[in-house]
């Protein structure tokens, strides 16, 4: 004999587990973009709110010298991990037995990093910093001699032999290896001694408005197709500070926010009988054209003076695709099992803000240099039991793990995936509106803090996290 698993039996137990599942992940990804309230039966709506707090410390690297990759350990960096918070709203509800609506909202990407101390934040002492970055070049009993000896001897140095070239004049091929050596430094002294006890710091936002359509079919109808346009924006702010930056210490910049839109469609297959539900949705790429400004004060060094320190424009970014996998079935008129799988392809992101870009040209020609881009794509799992406790309440379970985008990574998030645990509950207030509430822990992937040029500026190990949240939702059949 067959055993029925009515969903009326299982309604405390679904949907408990998304609390604070898929949060955290690779590359920018955040809220794992869950569809999964389209798929509750009746007029359903909920309301979750998410925290992230993740502690993330490592060491700077000790070699300054721009032209060097080579990593030696350094001083520590203490948490560069801001907490972080964000809302999912969802509202769907059946026209009739074919047809049914949803609107979603949530906060798909976001960054919040900032380092306090260590060689990621912008000092006053230009003598030593152009000592520092210059290996020991440049100071008393370098090559440069005595007339570069201190910031002010190599600053008076480059002006000069500038305007000897501004004025028609040729250097000679010893002339040109000092400006050659002397410029980038002085550039980067005065722009450490600019911006003086400021932050590294990155900031990214994003929200999203998702309206989905779904029709049934099948003799029983066990099958959904779904899709509907998505609305997106997106704005960032980052400032790059510190002698681990080389030549782009000083650099800042600020991304408008930008709305632009994409898709959503998938397929849906449900078996009430055993509470079986499994859903297959994909999310398009989102192209972002925003409007930006840049700071970056070495760039006329490094461009010979064609560049200028700062520029009103345009960026273009693309939000990734993605696709998601969700699944549940019971296991016995009181136990829920369920499973998420998601792929981004973060090995394809890349921001390339373009005066940045452009002052990179010369050493690195002919594309130059992406401010943030990935090597790997993100994998993520989890899986979790739901089980109804009393006729109110029900506990869950979850085990997750994330690939991460790659390590090396960007310094300015420093994590390579993770393994994490979850606990949650679900209590049925009223037979309609239902409290739950749940918290996951993460252990992350040790990583290396890399640039775009691809030096080795931080190591970071043996870091860890937590999530909490909390949700409201509402269920009428």
């Amino acid at each position: 004999m067959r055993t029925t698993f009515h969903l009326k039996t299982l309604a405390v137990a679904i949907a408990t587990l998304s609390v604070a599942s898929m949060t955290n992940a690779a590359g920018l990804d955040r809220s794992g973009q869950d569809v999964t309230a389209f798929f509750q039966d009746g007029t359903y709506a909920e309301a979750v709110y998410t925290y992230i707090d993740a502690d993330v410390s490592g060491y700077d690297s000790a070699n300054d010298v721009p032209t060097s990759n080579t990593y030696v350990r350094g001083e520590k960096t203490g948490d560069i991990a801001e907490s972080y918070d964000f809302f999912r709203y969802g509202v769907k509800t059946d026209i009739n037995d074919t047809f049914s609506i949803g609107v979603l909202y949530d906060e798909p990407f976001g960054a919040s990093a900032e380092y306090t101390q260590s060689n990621f934040v912008a000092q006053n002492d230009r003598d030593a910093t152009i000592s520092a970055i210059s290996g020991g070049a440049i100071g008393p009993g370098g090559p440069f001699g005595t007339a570069a000896e201190d910031f002010a001897s190599a600053a008076t140095t480059v002006n000069n032999l500038q305007t000897l070239v501004a004025n028609g004049g040729t250097l000679t091929p010893t002339q040109q290896g000092t400006l050659t050596a002397l410029a980038p430094a002085v550039a980067i002294a005065q722009a450490e001694f600019d911006t003086a006890g400021e932050n590294t710091k990155v900031e990214v936002r994003s929200e999203s408005l998702t309206a989905i359509l779904g029709m049934k079919f099948g003799a029983n109808k066990n099958f959904q197709v779904y899709g509907g346009p998505v609305a997106q924006r997106i704005q960032a702010d980052t400032a790059l500070r510190g002698t681990a930056y080389g030549p782009a210490t000083g650099y800042t910049s600020h991304m408008s926010p930008d709305m632009d839109y994409g898709y959503i469609a998938g397929i849906a297959y449900s078996k009430p009988e055993i509470a079986l539900k499994a859903a297959l949705t994909y999310r398009s790429e989102i192209d972002h054209d925003a409007d930006t400004f840049e700071s970056y004060p070495a760039a006329p060094v490094l461009s010979a003076g064609t560049l200028p320190a700062s520029r009103t424009g345009k960026i273009e970014v693309t939000t990734p695709k993605s696709v998601n996998f969700d699944f549940q079935t019971g296991i016995n008129p009181t136990t829920l099992a369920t499973a998420k799988v998601r792929w981004v392809p973060w090995s394809d992101f890349v921001l390339t803000p373009p005066l940045y870009n452009e002052a990179s040209q010369g050493r690195y020609p002919p594309n130059g240099l992406n401010l943030v881009e990935y090597d790997d794509d993100q994998w993520q799992v989890e899986l979790g039991l739901a089980k109804r406790v009393a006729p109110a309440l029900a506990i869950s379970g979850t085990v997750g793990w994330d690939s991460g985008a790659g390590d090396p990574t960007t310094s300015l998030g420093p994590i390579d995936g993770y393994y994490s645990v979850g606990l949650g509950a679900k209590y049925n207030v009223t037979e309609n509106w239902a409290v739950s509430a749940g918290g996951k822990y993460l252990w992350f992937g040790d990583a290396k803090g890399q640039l775009p040029t691809g030096k080795i500026v931080g190591d970071f190990q043996d870091n860890d996290g937590y999530i909490a949240g909390v949700k409201l939702s509402y269920q009428a059949k």
